[in-house]
């Protein structure tokens, strides 16, 4: 997959939420305005659609050359091929299917591409976020470790996820790949495991373990900070809900991550608070499974590292890493036999892997019409 680093062709972009509808532009990888926000007006169709016209109106405004397309991210369920929106929890006035691309197609006279926001995350990730650094860094470092395919997810409100695999974003037949969010829940194996990998989530379990009173209002951030002892409330309940989210986030991991094999990257609004969920995720990754008759076996083929922490890192650009002789001949080969993957942390801002995504995604479709 090329990437367009250098092309100097602009595409507006949006990244599209249940409170606000973030529009900006792109060219080379880089934003080209400050970003421009308008409310979403989750119950209103009429006003959100007239909003989404002015955002990208109020972008060509301050372009000094014309966009060739629109990219944009839109929560599921969508057509994205089609560029039709479906029936949205959180923008609950997109009922019974809204052809959006083809209404801005009309309005802008440029081509149009619709996709999920997990999934153009992580295709900017790969191209130009966390993939690349980390090889780079293995390079550097004398490894002949490359990867190639990444597995990105997004914690916050829910849990979203996208596939890349040697450069080529994963759609799916039905342009539902990467719906790690309705994956079955390791604690509560009747649910879907968002119930215990989102917002809400960290704030029911330290609700459940904590000894003092709780406020009505408290979130994530609050419970990072009681479990730093910043903020007053119950510091063990607050390390015991992240390291469940941790665990549970793992779980799903484990499961993706073993048809995918390659890095993961994590990304969201609570992707900051790492720190007190991500060795929760390595020791789920890490773990062992058992046959019928009680024994272990590792739960993933490969060894899982933190590439968030300096000595994880450093095992997992060393490897193991060693020279052997090719049979019948004194010629010599690189073998490294530790089969390996790496967690880390976005590369770049959440939203601005999106538009990177959303950017690289809407000129690789340009180029291929063009060949054909």
């Amino acid at each position: 997959m090329k990437n367009y680093q250098h092309d100097s062709r602009i595409v507006m972009t949006l990244d599209a939420g249940g409170t606000n509808f973030v529009f900006n532009a792109i060219a080379g990888n880089k934003e080209l305005i400050e970003p421009i926000k308008f409310p979403s007006c989750a119950h209103d169709l009429e006003q959100s659609l007239k909003n989404i016209i002015e955002g990208f109106t109020a972008v060509k405004a301050k372009l000094s050359d014309s966009p060739v397309a629109i990219s944009f991210a839109f929560p599921g369920p969508c057509d994205y091929p089609n560029g039709i929106v479906g029936d949205l929890g959180n923008l609950p006035g997109y009922r019974g299917g809204v052809a959006l691309a083809a209404m801005l197609q009309d309005h802008f006279h440029i081509p149009v591409f619709l996709n999920n926001d997990g999934d153009l995350f992580a295709y900017g990730e790969a191209l130009a976020g966390m993939l690349p650094k980390i090889n780079h860094i293995l390079k550097e470092k004398g490894s002949i470790k490359q990867y190639k395919n990444l597995l990105g997810v997004t914690l916050g409100t829910g849990f979203g996820a996208g596939i890349v695999i040697d450069g080529q974003l994963l759609m799916g037949d039905n342009a539902a790949a990467g719906e790690i969010w309705i994956s079955r829940n390791k604690k509560y194996n009747r649910c879907f495991i968002e119930e215990s990998v989102a917002i809400r989530a960290i704030i029911r379990v330290y609700k459940e373990h904590a000894t003092c009173p709780v406020p009505e209002n408290i979130q994530p951030k609050d419970i990072c900070e009681i479990a730093d002892g910043i903020q007053a409330g119950d510091a063990k309940a607050a390390k015991i809900a992240f390291e469940e989210f941790g665990e549970m986030i793992g779980d799903a991991l484990a499961n993706a991550i073993t048809l995918i094999d390659g890095l993961i990257v994590i990304g969201g609004g609570l992707a900051n608070a790492y720190k007190y969920f991500m060795p929760s995720i390595i020791k789920e990754l890490n773990s062992t499974i058992e046959t019928l008759n009680g024994d272990k076996l590792d739960r993933l083929e490969v060894k899982a590292f933190n590439l968030e922490d300096a000595q994880d890192l450093e095992k997992f650009c060393k490897g193991e890493q060693k020279e052997i002789t090719v049979p019948f001949s004194n010629r010599k080969i690189q073998y490294d036999p530790l089969k390996r993957i790496g967690v880390g942390i976005n590369a770049m801002d959440t939203s601005h892997a999106v538009s990177v995504g959303a950017y690289n995604f809407a000129l690789n479709e340009l180029d291929k019409k063009e060949v054909l």
